[in-house]
């Protein structure tokens, strides 16, 4: 006899992450390329000298060094495996009825539909506008008295579009103050959009209770291999988040790590104007080659290849690249080192690879 697991669960797909293969150049997955500074070494040397102990279950130290640099208090700020730990923890303090329903932009981050479904709930897929961007009006729109959670990308992955903080604020200005608003921010750190415009979730969810922000230290920050990341939001919300976290699952080394990490926050945050620049530098020739590549505010880019995406994947790794196919939506590709991204340029530009794919 079988142990009886929920029927549901064979209709959820697996998270995908990006490639790695040996002697392949990896531009598949949004991690940096850039080691840990030497400071953030010594700190997780010095932290792995006591993994015999249980880490912070509360990750007390690491929530009062983020409230100093966010000049917030501690009740504000909750911890999790990844920022993605806390999608699927806000989706089970919202919704506790598979009736109950959670929004998200298509194509966004592949972990929503997935934490949405996990956590018993009904998925509300909005498609992108024609700019590869969240339409927030028909976001909006798609509120019902069933609606829970709404998680918004900003910047979007993997288009790397962004709202800007007016698009937002005439938002959040339609949703009810009872549903719940993610602001994912996991690219935060990249954003360089006009200080008029810019969108800093962390200003806007300050008179907004129902607005929780989210932020990871797995990627300008360099640890994506620690799992590390926070909310910000309202008191009740944060305390909620705590009841449903899994005991110790931020461990020490990671905790340790990100503290050093907010030590050296302006010499690693400095370390994004090159990675700009790359994927700038990148954009430009592609789109001279005939691509269309939206703009992007993070450290990848999109090029909406259709149903020739997962071709244009196998081709591209064919020729030492490893990068990003979404199913017949396109293809993402992070900014790595210049050698690395002069490598795909080389394939992305063959006269051979244009007349195969864009002609």
């Amino acid at each position: 006899m079988s142990a009886r697991i929920r029927p549901d669960l064979a209709s959820i797909p697996a998270y995908v992450a990006g490639r790695s293969l040996p002697d392949v150049v990896k531009l598949a997955s949004n991690e940096t390329t850039f080691g840990p500074l030497p400071s953030v070494s010594k700190a997780i040397a010095e932290a792995v000298e006591q993994v015999n102990r249980y880490p912070d279950n509360g990750a007390g130290e690491l929530r009062a060094a983020l409230a100093r640099f966010l000049g917030v208090e501690v009740e504000n700020v909750a911890a999790g495996c990844g920022s993605v730990a806390l999608c699927q923890e806000l989706v089970q303090i919202t919704c506790d009825a598979p009736t109950d329903e959670v929004i998200f932009a298509w194509r966004s981050f592949e972990a929503y539909p997935i934490v949405t479904q996990v956590g018993n709930a009904r998925a509300v897929p909005v498609p992108l506008t024609p700019a590869f961007a969240h339409d927030l009006d028909a976001m909006a729109a798609a509120v019902t008295e069933r609606t829970k959670l709404i998680f918004v990308c900003n910047p979007n992955n993997p288009t790397g579009t962004a709202a800007g903080r007016a698009e937002l604020l005439h938002f959040l200005d339609r949703v009810p103050e009872h549903v719940l608003v993610v602001l994912d921010e996991a690219y935060y750190e990249y954003l360089r959009l006009p200080a008029d415009d810019f969108p800093d979730g962390m200003a806007i969810r300050r008179d907004r209770p129902n607005v929780v922000v989210l932020r990871t230290f797995s990627k300008a920050y360099g640890l994506a291999g620690l799992r590390v990341g926070y909310a910000v939001g309202d008191p009740e919300v944060i305390t909620a988040l705590l009841k449903v976290h899994i005991p110790f699952s931020v461990n020490r080394v990671a905790q340790a790590a990100a503290i050093a990490c907010l030590e050296a926050r302006h010499e690693l945050l400095d370390r994004t104007d090159s990675v700009i620049a790359e994927r700038d530098r990148m954009r430009t020739a592609l789109r001279a080659a005939g691509y269309t590549v939206p703009p992007s505010e993070s450290n990848f880019f999109w090029l909406p290849l259709g149903d020739r995406s997962a071709e244009y994947g196998r081709a591209s790794e064919e020729a030492g690249v490893v990068v990003r196919p979404y199913g017949t939506d396109g293809v993402r590709v992070t900014a790595g080192d210049p050698h690395e991204n002069d490598l795909f340029l080389t394939f992305a530009t063959d006269p051979a690879t244009l007349t195969r794919f864009l002609r």
